[in-house]
């Protein structure tokens, strides 16, 4: 059987923790910060976990992350 593969878009985007759960950085950020609020950029800095129905789509592009 050959090799799935792995979508490379997610792959540049997400993270797997070593409990399987998913990490992400905050969307909204790329430009545009003049509009954002000063709370919102505080806020969305870093990375966050994502929800467990947003992990079961992103785990499917992911198939050799544990």
């Amino acid at each position: 059987m050959p090799k799935m593969k792995t979508k490379s878009s997610a792959k540049k985007r997400f993270k797997v923790t070593a409990t399987g759960k998913v990490k992400a950085a905050a969307s909204g950020k790329q430009h545009g910060m003049i509009k954002r609020s000063n709370k919102f950029i505080r806020d969305a800095r870093g990375t966050m976990v994502l929800c467990d129905a947003d992990a079961r789509i992103v785990k499917k592009f992911l198939p050799y992350a544990k």
